[in-house]
Parts: structure tokens; C-alpha cells; sequence
């Protein structure tokens, strides 16, 4: 039962029994009602207590008027619906705030969802900033991955520019070197015999630096290669590396997209759990207003009580 009703019950309650007890009911005063219930406002209580006294004026006039039987067989009719409207008020009284607590503690807790989605939201949102973040990372790395790629292919054409210089440097001395000793061969068939033998010697020294200058052509034929190879090796892993990469964006762009999706689905079932709250939030009010206006009609039918019973004893007499 509320306690506004519980207060009127009462009320009507102490005054009976404080009448009964001998106190005339004119002498009954808010401070000796709320001195027996101790509770609700004095205001509920004078109201109370007002009406009752005016109940109490009316069945006394009633019951002088009417023989006695008559009263007292109206005056039990009259409590009995007094009675029945006051137990058919609390029900009511009841289920409407039954209804409204049960609103309320569904609208706790859509709004306990909706403040849990939007940390949801939140969190999928902090989750895709990272995302990003992390894909811009992949994307700095695999341009300097290319950069080192591109640095790496200068250094294999260089070295291959070099091996190209050096092998036709070394065919140009080569060539030199037998020019010379042609010529050398012919001016020592033209020369004194005594010329061959130093020519010999010298034959054999140009054949001695001949050698020496092809081992040095030759090993630098090999550091060339050797660094060719260096180059393809270093070439290859950056190819391998790339593609790792670009895997790696792939990935990272499709977890960004269900993320984003993520995202989406979240806002969307935010909306409909702030639309349910709406849509309960003027539920409550209606019925809120339903039980006030129930209690302005159930107070409006107590005021024209007077007037009924009044011409109700006209009738009568």
C-alpha cells in the first residue's frame, strides 16, 4: 500500500479510536492524530481529518433525521463503500506504483547496457586508433624496407660498373702489354745478337708482370662477383621482407575493417537501447499521470459524497 493511503487509513483509524476512547470528534486536532500514527505531512492528516469530521456531521444529521434501524442499515451501507473504494484506491494505488518501480528499475538498467556499450564503443575505438597507428607504423617500415632495396640495387650496379671497369681496364693492359712486347719482339730480331739475351730477360720480366697484373685482374673479377652476389643474397631478402609486409598490411587492414564494423553494430544497438529508454521513460509518465488523475477522481467522488447524501435525505423525508 502507499504511504499516502496507509496515512489517510490511519488517520480516519486514531480518530475513530480517540472518539470511541470519549473525546468529542470536534476536539480531534492534527497534533493528537499525528501523536498516534507518527507519520505522513499534517497537511495529509488535516486534510484527512477534515473529512472525516464533515462524515461524521453528516451521519449524525442522517441518523436523527431517520428512524434508527434505517440510519444505522444506511450508515453500514455507506462504510461498506466508503470501505470498498478505499480498498479498491490502494490496489490501484498498488499496481500503479508496482508498474512504475518495475520501470524504473528497467530503465537502471537499460541505461547500466547503454553506459556498458558506449564503454564498449569506446574501447573499440581506442582498439582501432591503435590499429592505425600500427598500420602507419607498417607503412614507415615498408617504405624504409624499399629504400634499403633500392640502396641495395645501387650497390649491385655499382659493383657490377666497377667489374665492368676493371675487366676492361685489364684487357687494355693486357693488350698494351702485347703491343709492347711485339714491338720489343721485333726490335730484338732487328737488333745485334748480342741484344737477345737481354731481350730474353726482358721478355721474361714482361711475362712475370703479365702474370702478376692477370692475378690482380682476376681477384678482382672474383671480389667483384663476390659482391654481386652479396647484393642478389641482400636483394632477395628484401623481396622476402616486402612481402611479409605487405601481408602484414593486409592483415592489419582487415582487423581494422571488423573493428570498424565492430564499431558500427555497437552504435547501432546503442541507438536502440536509448530508444527503449525513451520510449519507457513516457510510459512511466503516463502512467504516472493515469495515477493522479485516478486519485483526482477518487478525491472528487469523496467531495460530491455531501451533495448525494444530502439529497438522499431529502428524498426520504
Amino acid at each position: 500500500m502507499s504511504r499516502i493511503s496507509d496515512t489517510r487509513i490511519r488517520t480516519r483509524e486514531a480518530a475513530a479510536h480517540l472518539v470511541a476512547s470519549g473525546r468529542p470528534a470536534h476536539e480531534l486536532t492534527v497534533d493528537l492524530i499525528y501523536a498516534q500514527i507518527r507519520q505522513g505531512s499534517r497537511t495529509t492528516i488535516n486534510d484527512e481529518l477534515k473529512l472525516w469530521k464533515d462524515e461524521q456531521t453528516r451521519n449524525g444529521a442522517l441518523a436523527s433525521a431517520l428512524p434508527p434501524a434505517v440510519a444505522s442499515a444506511m450508515l453500514s451501507v455507506w462504510a461498506l463503500a466508503v470501505a470498498h473504494g478505499e480498498k479498491v484506491f490502494a490496489q490501484r494505488g498498488e499496481e500503479l506504483e508496482a508498474e512504475t518501480a518495475a520501470a524504473n528499475v528497467h530503465a537502471a538498467t537499460l541505461e547500466a547496457a547503454q553506459a556498458e556499450l558506449q564503454g564498449e564503443l569506446r574501447i573499440a575505438r581506442g582498439q582501432l586508433d591503435d590499429q592505425r597507428v600500427q598500420l602507419a607504423a607498417l607503412l614507415a617500415e615498408l617504405a624504409e624496407v624499399q629504400g634499403g632495396r633500392d640502396a641495395a640495387l645501387r650497390l649491385a650496379e655499382a659493383a657490377a660498373a666497377e667489374r665492368d671497369a676493371v675487366r676492361t681496364q685489364s684487357e687494355q693492359a693486357l693488350d698494351a702489354m702485347r703491343s709492347a712486347h711485339l714491338r720489343e719482339l721485333e726490335a730484338s730480331r732487328a737488333a745485334h745478337s748480342d741484344r737477345e739475351a737481354a731481350l730474353r730477360a726482358e721478355t721474361e720480366r714482361a711475362a712475370t708482370r703479365l702474370e702478376g697484373v692477370q692475378k690482380r685482374v682476376m681477384l678482382q673479377a672474383e671480389e667483384a662477383r663476390h659482391a654481386q652476389r652479396q647484393a642478389e643474397a641482400a636483394l632477395s631478402k628484401t623481396r622476402q621482407r616486402n612481402e611479409q609486409l605487405i601481408a602484414d598490411v593486409h592483415r592489419q587492414a582487415a582487423e581494422a575493417a571488423e573493428c570498424r564494423r565492430f564499431a558500427e553494430r555497437h552504435e547501432a544497438q546503442l541507438a536502440s537501447v536509448m530508444d527503449e529508454a525513451r520510449e519507457l521513460r513516457r510510459e512511466r509518465d503516463a502512467l504516472a499521470r493515469q495515477a493522479a488523475l485516478l486519485e483526482g477522481q477518487i478525491k472528487a467522488r469523496r467531495e460530491s459524497r455531501p451533495g448525494r447524501a444530502s439529497r438522499a435525505g431529502g428524498r426520504e423525508t
